[in-house]
């Protein structure tokens, strides 16, 4: 999907591109309330409509009757690495070096800590000050492990292609930044490490199921990424890891579980590890949560993501038109890159009362999120959000601040929103 937009945009204009919309029929595949413009996907992804019936059939067939049987009959054993097979098709990885696994925050550990054990002559793992904070508080965590000549090197953005030095290890960065939707450049970024001598890990939570992500092509060593923002996993759904095939001898899981043993049931006292990424298998696996996030992943790669891919941009660049012609004057500045190739499938507004107005609209029925100090994020997850999701949300937005409702007092203590 390609678009130019129209000088002047009105809601037919967005019904129009909802019809003209090859991922439209998607949208019924999602639990969706017309009465909620969901724009928190990059929070927390909607329910797709099959995972109820998948996750029931799972509980009352495979385990409610099949038992113990179903860690073979149901294929229960092969999980990880069957949804981990699929992500890979949706990243542009090959098969055999992805896996579901973890949190992201554990599959972070595993990485880092990989590579600082397998590269002792290089001391420092290089990320940019306003990281993930997951990313930061785990790596920093992983160096306090080692001894005390290892360090976590956060420099600004801006200053990453100039940063690498013979001591930099591994360069940790998290592809499309939380806060703004400012997406790196994985290639470039990837190869100046490389050039480097050092070794990269992407954090890919905000991109995968947003954006196209080509590993391959990036020629990408490690990364890792959450299944439950949009890829519509469910609350707390498993992670993801991916290691590329030829690293996948020299780096090796400090968490030695018995799941990452060559042969488990045999039972030995002294470890084995797996061949492949099987070998980052620690503990049992989350049996039903990959059930879950499987039946997103198998909408993804329907979908096709290139298709997604363009949906997201056009999605985002309305909302940024809209913003600029409507809400401009209520004192809102766009924070994400104007360029669709820089930003992912979010955008974030900047407002001094952004915490105030975040909660309002929640009140009112339009979903986001704020991130302090000032913004208000919206995210706009293209298998389910419609271009007149976006009209409306613009609508509602320039109600709460006409009205004046968002300085509420009610909306002056801080709650918990995520």
């Amino acid at each position: 999907m390609t678009m130019t937009l129209p000088e002047t945009i009105d809601f037919e204009v967005c019904q129009t591109m909802d019809r003209e919309d090859p991922l439209a029929p998607l949208r019924d595949r999602f639990a969706v309330d017309d009465g909620v413009v969901y724009l928190d996907g990059n929070s927390l992804g909607r329910l797709p409509r099959d995972t109820p019936r998948r996750v029931g059939e799972l509980v009352e067939n495979e385990w409610g009757k099949g038992l113990i049987r179903s860690w073979l009959d149901a294929n229960w054993m092969a999980s990880p690495q069957r949804v981990g097979d699929k992500i890979a098709r949706m990243l542009g990885a090959d098969q055999d070096e992805a896996l579901v696994t973890d949190t992201t925050s554990v599959d972070i550990f595993k990485l880092v800590t990989a590579v600082m054990h397998a590269r002792p002559q290089r001391k420092t793992v290089l990320t940019e000050a306003e990281n993930f904070p997951t990313d930061l508080y785990v790596s920093r965590g992983v160096v306090s492990l080692l001894d005390h000549a290892r360090e976590v090197r956060t420099v600004e953005r801006s200053r990453l292609f100039d940063s690498f030095d013979e001591d930099v290890a591994l360069l940790l960065l998290t592809h499309v930044d939380y806060r703004t939707g400012d997406a790196h450049d994985m290639a470039a970024l990837t190869s100046a490490a490389h050039d480097a001598g050092a070794l990269v890990l992407w954090d890919l939570s905000h991109s995968a199921g947003a954006i196209p992500v080509n590993l391959g092509a990036s020629d990408v060593d490690l990364a890792v990424g959450c299944g439950y923002k949009y890829l519509n996993g469910g609350p707390g759904a498993p992670a993801y890891l991916f290691v590329v095939r030829r690293l996948q001898e020299e780096l090796g899981n400090p968490i030695q579980g018995w799941l990452g043993h060559d042969n488990p049931f045999t039972f030995e006292p002294e470890y084995r590890r797996a061949p492949g990424i099987r070998s980052w298998l620690s503990g049992s696996p989350p049996v039903m949560a990959i059930a879950a996030l499987e039946v997103s992943i198998d909408l993804f790669l329907e979908a096709d993501m290139t298709r997604v891919g363009a949906k997201s941009a056009a999605l985002t660049e309305l909302f940024i038109c809209l913003a600029d012609q409507r809400l401009a004057g209520y004192g809102f500045t766009v924070a994400t890159p104007r360029d669709a190739s820089r930003r992912g499938a979010q955008v974030s507004l900047r407002h001094d009362e952004g915490y105030r107005v975040i909660r309002a609209l929640i009140d009112r029925g339009v979903i986001g999120d704020f991130r302090p100090p000032d913004l208000c994020r919206f995210g706009f997850a293209p298998l389910y959000t419609r271009f007149v999701d976006v009209w409306s949300s613009v609508d509602v937005i320039s109600d709460v601040m006409q009205s004046g409702v968002y300085t509420s007092d009610a909306y002056a203590e801080r709650a918990y929103i995520t």
